[in-house]
């Protein structure tokens, strides 16, 4: 018994010594740990979210952010070696600092929070980061990338034919009063004018041939005139449609266009400024069709996306005067909250008011109002869930500033632009734009953009 415990006892005094010797060890380790074995070499504090680079030092997240967004270089700030990549969070340090330092580490992290600097930091790098990650895929896809670019080409190329295409179709059906002077109109224009009002004015055709008028004599033509022999328009309402066909003939000094296509064809810089800046800022643009189009874009636009609710009489002459009314207080008040709150529904409902017209086109600008609204929904989602109301005004003002610029440059180039590049950008902008919105749409919905830190 005594020889048995006496084995006993050595063993567990060889046992007892290593123990106690780890957990002094470990003690003394734990105990001899300061703050500054673990701070950043840029604000010289407790590591926050620690961010290790190829270089191995480690950094603050918010400093590594602060110092790329100020000096734009990919390299670390204390031996400017540059890193590889994309700098990622060390969680093992991370894990083994919010341990150590609890407090302190909480402390700074909500100081952090409230710099609002700082969090503009931390988005602008992980975007950088996420376009750094998103290049490095479509580079490791060569193949998808290349057929992407053939795809791209081989787009540009069916525009260009089809553009060429048109072009030469519509040439005979070309109406060229929509370019000439009224001034230098035949008489056999006048009757095609007249002739292009409706059914109904071809009642008054022979007494415009026998008179032989002209553009000049046109022009010179009033309420009396119209009522009295050899014209005796006694229709109250077709008189008046002449004289208001009249009054805009001697505002623009050419036949209005009455389609898109005689629009494209007789504006055709502000139809591209038109389509494009519909696509990048609505309310812009229409605010610019209220300053500088409103009798001739703008009010058509309203009666028809904010129509009247009195009866109106269904006949031609009728529903082009009632584009030419003074709006009521209650189509400006539809009109104004579907402007701030819905604009792309304006456009939606004037296209769906053309389908007889322009039955492909206007399902084209449907579909596309309907992912522009996509996109501008999720752009104020990232909005609200971020809690970035204090840079919106910023964002704001960069836009307006970007739109008019656009506005200044597309009035200083469409005089010079060829009529053939234009109507290739003006069909691309209006049915290849859908193709492209559905991929952002797609990029917007499956990634998202990372909230801010």
């Amino acid at each position: 018994m005594e020889s048995g415990s006496s084995d006993d006892a050595p063993g567990a005094s060889m046992d007892n010594p290593s123990h106690l010797r780890e957990s002094l060890l470990l003690k003394r380790s734990t105990t001899s740990i300061s703050e500054n074995e673990f701070s950043c070499h840029c604000c010289y504090e407790i590591l926050v979210n620690p961010t290790t680079l190829t270089c191995g030092h480690n950094f603050c997240r918010h400093c590594l952010a602060l110092w790329w967004e100020s000096s734009h270089k990919n390299e670390c700030p204390e031996c400017r070696e540059k890193w590889e990549g994309f700098p990622k969070i060390n969680i093992l340090l991370r894990d083994a600092m919010d341990k150590l330092f609890s407090d302190v580490i909480q402390q700074r992290t909500t100081q952090i929070q409230e710099n609002p600097r700082i969090s503009r930091s931390l988005l602008a790098f992980q975007r950088y980061g996420d376009n750094l990650g998103q290049s490095g895929t479509t580079q490791k896809k060569g193949t998808g990338f290349f057929f992407s670019g053939v795809l791209t080409a081989l787009t540009c190329v069916t525009v260009v034919v089809l553009v060429y295409h048109w072009s030469r179709a519509a040439v005979d059906q070309r109406d060229p009063l929509i370019t000439k002077p009224v001034v230098r109109w035949t008489p056999e224009e006048v009757a095609s004018w007249l002739d292009n009002l409706g059914a109904w004015a071809q009642l008054y055709r022979a007494p415009f041939q026998q008179e032989n008028v002209n553009g000049r004599l046109l022009l010179m033509l009033g309420d009396e005139e119209l009522i009295n022999p050899p014209y005796s328009i006694n229709n109250q309402a077709h008189r008046r449609a002449v004289l208001a066909e009249l009054d805009r003939l001697k505002t623009l000094g050419v036949k209005p266009p009455q389609n898109l296509w005689e629009y494209k064809d007789a504006n055709a810089g502000k139809s591209l400024f038109l389509l494009y800046a519909l696509k990048r800022s609505p309310r812009l643009t229409l605010f610019y069709l209220y300053l500088f189009d409103y009798s001739e874009t703008f009010l058509p636009f309203l009666h028809t996306c904010c129509p009247s609710a009195a009866h109106v009489d269904p006949s031609v002459e009728s529903s082009f005067l009632s584009t030419q009314l003074v709006p009521s207080w209650r189509q400006w008040a539809e009109f104004l909250v579907k402007y701030l709150l819905l604009p792309y529904q304006l456009i939606a409902e004037f296209a769906w008011d053309w389908l007889s017209v322009h039955y492909w086109t206007s399902r084209f600008i449907i579909v596309n109002t309907m992912l522009l609204s996509v996109l501008e929904t999720c752009t104020l989602w990232r909005l609200w869930t971020r809690a970035a109301i204090r840079s919106l005004p910023d964002k704001m003002w960069s836009h307006l500033r970007e739109m008019l610029s656009q506005g200044f440059v597309f009035a200083l180039l469409w005089p010079f632009i060829p009529q053939f590049v234009c109507n290739c950008l003006f069909y691309w902008g209006l049915y290849f734009s859908p193709i492209i919105n559905i991929d952002k749409v797609v990029q917007q919905l499956m990634h998202p953009e990372p909230q801010a830190p």
